[in-house]
């Protein structure tokens, strides 16, 4: 009779009970932030098309509404958020090398470029509010079609304000995981909710790409 003692198999804590393997809970976790995100880009898919069809009939309101867009608010705008998706990379990739101080760096600077977006926004909002243009609550426009150009700036409104409701919402949920990491939750084996949070930054960061040449560079024309 042999002495010897069968291996007793290790269990990852982080392991959920109903998946076989870290493997499994991953991909499942990953699965799961897609079919979110394709709900989400239905969503704004429909406000993108909205936009397309109205500007197609009003283009000379839109054309007059994108010369009160400033160019640079929204141009550093980009770059900020550009930034913030190379931070959130370099945070999945300490994720996986373990590297929990540099996790949390990582994140922190995206938390901050996210803030730097919302702040930039918020200022830009401001003028907009100050030069009466925001339609219903706010508004005076003394130019040609007045309420296309109205219209034009409802569209503004919605597609941005919903755009910065998601980056609040991507802040908070950063700031989580960073909290998270720093008590060193995550590590090369266990780094699932880094990874689908990045998904949801970048989805937040790729939105804005396409808002930023729609609302500030398309109609926009220098007289």
């Amino acid at each position: 009779m042999s002495d010897s003692t069968p291996a007793v198999a290790t269990h990852n804590p982080a392991l959920q009970h109903h998946f076989s393997s870290m493997h499994q809970q991953m991909e499942a976790s990953v699965m799961g932030m897609w079919v979110f995100l394709i709900t989400e880009i239905m969503f704004f898919g429909g406000m993108f098309c909205g936009y397309m069809v109205y500007r197609y009939m009003h283009y000379g309101a839109w054309l007059a509404g994108s010369q009160h867009m400033d160019f640079w608010y929204g141009t550093v705008n980009t770059v900020v958020l550009l930034c913030s998706s190379l931070t959130m990379v370099l945070a999945v990739r300490s994720a996986q090398l373990g590297q929990r101080k540099m996790i949390v760096i990582f994140l922190l600077i995206t938390i901050l470029f996210g803030l730097a977006f919302l702040g930039i926004k918020a200022e830009e909002y401001y003028l907009h509010w100050q030069r009466a243009e925001f339609p219903g609550l706010h508004w005076d426009y003394s130019g040609p079609d007045p309420q296309g150009v109205s219209l034009f700036f409802s569209f503004y409104w919605a597609m941005t304000g919903f755009h910065a409701l998601h980056m609040v919402i991507g802040i908070g949920l950063v700031s989580v995981i960073t909290f998270q990491a720093w008590r060193g939750r995550y590590n090369s084996e266990y780094y699932n909710p880094v990874e689908i949070s990045g998904l949801y930054w970048h989805f937040v960061d790729i939105v804005w790409i396409y808002l930023y040449p729609l609302l500030y560079l398309v109609s926009r024309k220098h007289f």
